[in-house]
């Protein structure tokens, strides 16, 4: 028995003075780095928008002829269409490094008309009083807040045909082009200027009496705006 007390002893002892000599050593423990979360933002120029423009169109062109039963009698006038306008915009883009598309809907509205005497028969006015057009617009950013562009579309016109007091209204198709640039004012204001080329084609339209014509409206627009990109 004190055999046994004396070896239990000696072996705590060993014990403590082992503890003392190499210090206490905590466990390791492995713990896998932990990924950092990585946010991605929308390129800054992608998105919706909304917008509003005004302009004012110039070197306009409607060549206004006369024929009866077919047979031509002549040309009453040319009008040269100008005027004030505003247009309302609506449109989406993407964006892929440096290059930007997107379509657009526009209305444009306005004074874009002109007037002339024929002889002593009267007066005659052709008028635009309103289009709508879908547009793409494809543009590359020359620097990170300015983007430069073209635009293409089609549109539909309402125009009306004033002969001496009388009002003859007609719509008619066609196809605009252009230019365009926009800089960043902020994260969603933007400013804009543009310049488009606006051709309806030809449209026959009757002008009472048995005489008819063939409108042919064209004209420029520059524009100057505001988009607000949501």
């Amino acid at each position: 028995m004190r055999t046994l007390f004396l070896a239990a002893s000696t072996l705590a002892l060993f014990s403590v003075s082992a503890a003392h000599a190499g210090g206490f050593a905590a466990p390791v423990v492995d713990v896998a780095p932990v990924e950092p979360v990585v946010v991605t933002e929308s390129p800054a120029w992608q998105g919706g928008y909304v917008g509003a423009a005004l302009g004012y169109a110039f070197g306009g062109d409607d060549e206004i002829g006369a024929s009866v039963g077919g047979t031509v009698e002549g040309n009453l006038g040319n009008a040269e269409l100008g005027g004030p306008n505003l247009s309302l915009r609506a449109g989406y883009r993407w964006q892929r490094n440096n290059w930007v598309v997107g379509p657009e809907l526009s209305y444009t509205a306005g004074d874009i008309s002109d007037e002339f005497d024929y002889g002593t028969a009267g007066t005659f006015e052709s008028k635009v009083n309103n289009t709508l057009a879908i547009k793409l617009k494809t543009g590359y950013l020359v620097q990170p807040d300015m983007l430069v562009y073209g635009i293409a579309g089609w549109q539909k016109g309402d125009f009306t045909y004033t002969n001496s007091g009388t009002d003859i209204d007609y719509d008619a198709d066609g196809y605009v082009v252009g230019l365009g640039a926009e800089k960043m004012l902020s994260d969603r204001l933007s400013v804009t200027g543009e310049y488009e080329y606006s051709n309806f084609g030809n449209t026959e339209v009757d002008l009472g009496g048995g005489i008819t014509t063939r409108a042919t409206p064209e004209f420029s627009n520059i524009k100057l705006g505001l988009n607000f990109k949501f």
